[in-house]
């Protein structure tokens, strides 16, 4: 089968978005509410759809859109965020996944993108397209009694406060407060009015529908907001009348170790709760080695989460700081993209150049990625013959140069 892939017209909408609800099994229809919520947002010239030649139907799916990623140094570097990304299973195997990322990355060197940024729903993808795995979550479940916590105390102890909040004032405070948590959380993503408008339920999606939230926030003794916990609980009850209920948090951010604290000492002191899903955090996350018993969470999910790939070699690795200084020559390979080449990085300059010097390391851009935020080890994926060593000590070296204290963590799906 032939097929054409380029740009969407807003015509075109309706049967793009069927396309992308039957890749992602969420639905076999579009409404028109759906059409026009979309719509409202769109920027048609970043929605790709392969049109099959015969019946001139769209058969596959791909859009991106601005976004802002947090850097190693707290610089926000601009990259495309790519999503709604899918096949026709009539369709599979014939190339056109290869074709859309062609062309979006194509149209980010336009753009001026240095870095592309993606939710990886299947690991075995988006590694032949450059992509490479920068970030990590893990999400436990607390056994509340087992916590060591005495639930009877659920004010912070540091003169601050808890408030449950309105979905209203959580909008209207929100935005601010995670923007100064994203610049201080390497691997963080900007959230735009779509995403605080949905994730309020302000907007809605037909065919997933809406669930009430309850919303916590944490003031400090001086009035600020430094934190707020999004949590859902379900209603769960034994035929002995005891209470088994269980938190599954959505969204938490706290700006200091004192207000992260007190938010899992509020969702753990709830009356009826048993369990609380802490929802999807970084590695190295205080909790649960906050609680006074550990062992009371256990790993329920272990991943990897988000995935970038680097387009602009140059402005990517200048835009982050490093943790000790050094210089590495990369030798990076790229069959999809731009960033085939050799690069001088001065970690301790915070520079990075195109250079003919012999290369010390060699490694593939999607072996970059995964070392860009820091998450990586290059000792590892030395041996894991993802990288090759061509100056004894250059592995050492780069994996002391690009780890970070704390490990990235990107707190949204998209």
């Amino acid at each position: 089968m032939s097929a054409d892939v380029r740009p969407i017209a807003e015509s075109e909408l309706p049967d793009w978005l069927r396309t992308v609800h039957t890749g992602f099994l969420t639905a076999n229809r579009v409404s028109d509410a759906d059409i026009a919520q979309r719509a409202k947002y769109s920027d048609f010239s970043r929605m790709l759809g392969a049109f099959d030649s015969d019946s001139g139907r769209c058969v596959a799916a791909l859009r991106s859109f601005a976004q802002e990623l947090t850097v190693p140094g707290g610089a926000a570097v601009r990259a495309g965020a790519v999503s709604n990304v899918g096949v026709l299973p009539t369709h599979r195997r014939q190339g056109l996944l290869t074709r859309m990322m062609a062309a979006e990355f194509a149209a980010a060197a336009a753009r001026g993108d240095a870095l592309a940024t993606l939710i990886a729903a299947e690991y075995p993808i988006y590694g032949r397209y450059g992509f490479g795995p920068a970030t990590s979550l893990v999400e436990w479940e607390i056994d509340v009694p087992r916590t060591g916590l005495d639930r009877r105390l659920s004010a912070p102890v540091d003169g601050g406060r808890i408030e449950l909040v309105d979905v209203e004032e959580l909008r209207r405070v929100g935005p601010a407060l995670h923007e100064r948590l994203r610049a201080l959380t390497p691997g963080a993503v900007s959230r735009d009015e779509r995403w605080w408008n949905l994730a309020t339920g302000l907007e809605q999606w037909s065919y997933r529908p809406y669930k009430d939230k309850f919303h916590a926030v944490y003031r400090t003794a001086q009035g600020e907001v430094a934190g707020f916990a999004v949590y859902t609980a379900d209603d769960h009850w034994t035929d002995a009348k005891v209470p088994l209920n269980t938190v599954r948090v959505l969204d938490l951010l706290a700006l200091t170790p004192q207000a992260e604290r007190s938010l899992w000492q509020f969702l753990c002191s709830i009356d009826w709760v048993q369990k609380v899903r802490t929802g999807y955090r970084a590695p190295d996350d205080l909790c649960p080695q906050l609680l006074p018993d550990p062992r009371s969470a256990r790993v329920v999910s272990a991943a990897d989460f988000l995935w970038v790939r680097v387009l602009d070699v140059v402005r990517a690795l200048g835009a982050r700081t490093y943790e000790v200084p050094g210089v590495l020559v990369l030798e990076v390979a790229d069959a999809t993209g731009p960033a085939a080449g050799r690069y001088r990085l001065d970690a301790g300059a915070g520079t990075c150049e195109r250079t003919s010097q012999a290369a010390d390391l060699r490694l593939d851009v999607a072996a970059l990625g995964s070392l860009y935020l820091g998450d990586t080890s290059a000792v590892r994926l030395a041996a894991l013959g993802r990288v090759g060593e061509e100056r004894p000590g250059a592995v050492a070296l780069a994996d002391a140069v690009f780890r970070t204290a704390r490990r990235p963590w990107c707190p949204d799906i998209f």
